[in-house]
């Protein structure tokens, strides 16, 4: 018969055979949160909002409305009317996302490293990944789509046929993205907007000249997580997870997105405070499902959302890119 929980025999510590202590237990989840916080690079932009607690599945978003110009002057002696402020307000519904790995006793007892440990690395790996990967498909739904720097004006069309002729992501779309938002009066994030951009994209826009790199910052010491360099007033942070739509330009070439943002164009839930749980389950802790005691698991499980809260607060801009 065979085992359905996979259950890890290989080199993976000290025996877990009993219930782990609530300082470990802290230690542990918190090592998970920190492991798992540097793949979260498409949700490091949002608002963030926690998971409600016994409140049911759904999480509201909050955007308040601009408050229009005041320009009559204000009469002497007599107090001016007061102004209500607009909240709109996007709901969500959470979903529950979750992975564990099995170990054995016999892995337990005889293998050399921390079990818990590593198998925390691999989960927390995969943890944040997934949540990163959720954030990301929502926002590549967005509306407001940029071709390269305009020369095309669909997807299919998008072609590289050499380094003279193609539709790289050059600084000429970057400015056309931000001319968009700051038409929008989009809010820049800490005086900037930002970028998510792919390895590969990365490799055509950084050769421009006016490209920036973060030690070349009037102020490097406030760097987001993945961040490349400055181009136009946005501020790139690299991913490998960016969107690529594979084949999907023209003869076949793959088409990638680079996200221009603004600040609050979108909202996600937070990872702390019950957004992502680590779960030990030792030795034994199975009863009658495991009597032999010959399986501990170590797993992960998030409550998890993002929603546009802005639609043209995000440009995404699609563009070949050099093999």
């Amino acid at each position: 018969m065979s085992d359905t929980m996979n259950t890890n025999q290989e080199t993976l510590s000290p025996n877990v055979t009993a219930e782990l202590s609530p300082e470990l237990r802290a230690y542990y989840g918190a090592y998970l949160i920190d492991l798992a916080a540097p793949e979260l690079v498409h949700d490091q932009f949002g608002q963030k909002q926690n998971i409600p607690q016994g409140g049911g599945k759904t999480i509201r978003f909050r955007q308040f409305d601009t408050l229009p110009e005041l320009t009559q002057p204000l009469e002497e002696g007599v107090t001016p009317e007061g102004q209500d402020i607009s909240v709109k307000t996007v709901e969500s519904t959470v979903q529950q996302y979750g992975g564990y790995v099995t170990l054995s006793d016999v892995l337990v007892m005889t293998a050399v490293d921390n079990n818990i440990l590593q198998a925390t690395k691999a989960i927390a790996s995969q943890a944040g990944r997934t949540l990163d990967t959720i954030t990301r498909e929502v926002l590549n739904a967005g509306t407001v789509v940029q071709y390269a720097a305009g020369e095309v004006s669909s997807r299919d069309a998008l072609a590289y046929t050499s380094e003279a002729d193609n539709c790289n992501l050059t600084v000429d779309a970057v400015k056309k993205a931000v001319r968009f938002l700051e038409s929008q009066d989009a809010p820049k994030i800490n005086g900037s907007y930002v970028g998510i951009i792919h390895p590969r994209v990365k490799y055509d826009l950084m050769r421009d000249p006016d490209w920036k790199r973060p030690n070349e910052y009037g102020d490097s010491a406030n760097l987001y997580a993945g961040e490349i360099g400055e181009l136009y007033g946005v501020r790139f942070v690299e991913s490998s997870r960016a969107k690529v739509f594979a084949g999907a330009g023209a003869s076949g070439a793959d088409v990638y997105a680079t996200l221009i943002l603004a600040d609050d164009a979108y909202g996600t839930t937070e990872v702390e405070g019950g957004g992502l749980e680590h779960i030990v389950k030792p030795l034994g802790s199975a009863g009658s499902a495991d009597p032999l005691n010959q399986r501990s698991t170590v797993g992960w499980k998030a409550m998890k959302t993002a929603e546009i809260l802005v639609p043209q607060y995000i440009v995404r801009i699609e563009t070949t890119a050099t093999p």
